[in-house]
């Protein structure tokens, strides 16, 4: 079926995308700002992740949570918000019958929000027990160590969701000015997909948004390039070692960004991946071993993270840095390379068929890199990596040995530190 949105701009400068599904049962609203973690200064950390939760605790025409969660889900609808290191999306999706009222929905959380001293209180217990519970799950809290060893004390190196010192801080005056700098219109995308015409989605945008006023927009730190610590372990009592390790990666406009995807997914997406194969498959080292790619507007991150037993971990680390040495020394093969194309180009195409993730993708894009690239283009330019690309991107990444290395467990830092030092 071929691709089809139409973008257009309320004289505010909020941009407002359409995607339509006409066939689904179901339409999805987005809207995006784009702030978070890395619009921060250090004081207010995690300050756009509590914003979140408050816009969903009672608007001036419906004064509580549940007012708002009844409103959708009593139309059988889904609400909820995200918030990432440059973005928050604030989302709900309906059928499709039910448009005016989910646009209304987000339109009043985003514009007349109570910000409750009383609820902005209660909330700070939530966001509270929300980071501690990162805290003790070592999967997630060794990702926190890792971002931090790589960016080091920096936006782009802090926890999104803050620290629990940070928070208890935090007061109403903070939240609202940080509304009043950042939740701009020009800092803004309404991105709407499913069964729905665009003129619907522009008449209930300038409805609901057009008032809005424009102002100035503000831009985040420039991230401070290279590692900013080789190791860092947190010893604890625990039967398994989260290990994860990091090199720079690139931003994400970047011209590589295409090969770096067909070199993730040769080394560490899925079952057939070279990670997979050779840490668990043929090893036994690891229950759990794959690799991702994060890109940022000026920055990236390359990752592997394992899941290994306290004593196999210096070996998993050392089989997991000789394994991203083979893509630069030995050029992959034509066989593995259409297969790790097929499965890039494949996954991409088969996660696009919901009207959440064609709203998704095209706010994103659009915010983010003010255009949307079509699917084909996408495929066409991910078919066309080479083996000799890999090999280059792989150069990029691995040459220059800048790797960080989190864990959290039963490891010996001095263990650690030897095992990557001989790699």
């Amino acid at each position: 079926m071929p691709e089809s949105w139409t973008i257009d701009t309320l004289a505010n400068g909020l941009r407002v995308v359409t995607t339509p599904l006409l066939t689904s049962q179901s339409v999805s609203l987005n809207i995006f700002i784009g702030a978070g973690s890395r619009s921060e200064d250090e004081p207010y950390n995690g300050l756009f992740h509590y914003l979140e939760h408050m816009l969903f605790k009672g608007t001036s025409s419906r004064p509580d949570a549940i007012q708002i969660a009844e409103a959708i889900e009593g139309v059988g609808g889904v609400l909820n918000a995200y918030t990432s290191k440059e973005l928050t999306c604030y989302w709900n999706r309906v059928p499709y019958d039910q448009v005016d009222l989910a646009a209304e929905i987000l339109g009043d959380m985003l514009c007349n929000s109570l910000l409750d001293a009383g609820e902005i209180d209660r909330e700070r217990t939530v966001v509270q027990q929300e980071i501690r519970r990162g805290y003790d799950q070592p999967g997630q809290w060794v990702g926190e160590m890792l971002s931090r060893a790589a960016f080091g004390d920096q936006p782009i190196g802090r926890s999104i969701a803050g620290t629990v010192e940070s928070v208890a801080a935090f007061t109403r005056d903070d939240l609202e000015s940080h509304i009043d700098r950042w939740y701009v219109p020009g800092r803004m995308v309404f991105s709407v997909g499913g069964n729905v015409e665009h003129g619907r989605v522009m008449d209930l945008a300038d409805r609901l948004f057009g008032a809005l006023p424009a102002r100035p927009m503000l831009e985040f730190e420039p991230a401070r390039p290279g590692m900013h610590q080789r190791i860092a372990v947190e010893w604890r009592d625990i039967s398994q070692c989260n290990l994860a390790l990091a090199w720079p990666g690139f931003p994400r406009d970047d011209d590589d960004r295409y090969a770096l995807t067909v070199l993730n997914t040769l080394l560490g997406r899925g079952m057939s991946s070279r990670l997979f194969r050779e840490v668990r498959e043929r090893r036994g080292l690891a229950y759990s071993v794959g690799s991702g790619a994060a890109g940022y507007a000026d920055t990236g991150l390359f990752s592997v993270s394992a899941g290994v037993s306290p004593e196999n971990a210096s070996e998993a680390t050392t089989v997991i840095l000789a394994e991203c040495r083979k893509l630069i020394d030995e050029t992959v093969s034509p066989e593995e390379m259409r297969k790790a194309r097929d499965y890039a180009t494949g996954n991409f195409r088969l996660g696009l068929e919901t009207s959440m993730a064609l709203a998704q993708r095209a706010g994103e894009n659009l915010l983010q890199e003010r255009k949307i690239r079509t699917v084909d283009d996408v495929v066409e330019r991910v078919s066309a990596v080479t083996a000799e690309d890999v090999r280059r991107v792989a150069r990029r990444i691995f040459g220059e040995g800048d790797v960080a290395v989190a864990a959290v467990g039963k490891i010996d830092e001095a263990d650690l530190e030897r095992a990557v030092a001989a790699a």
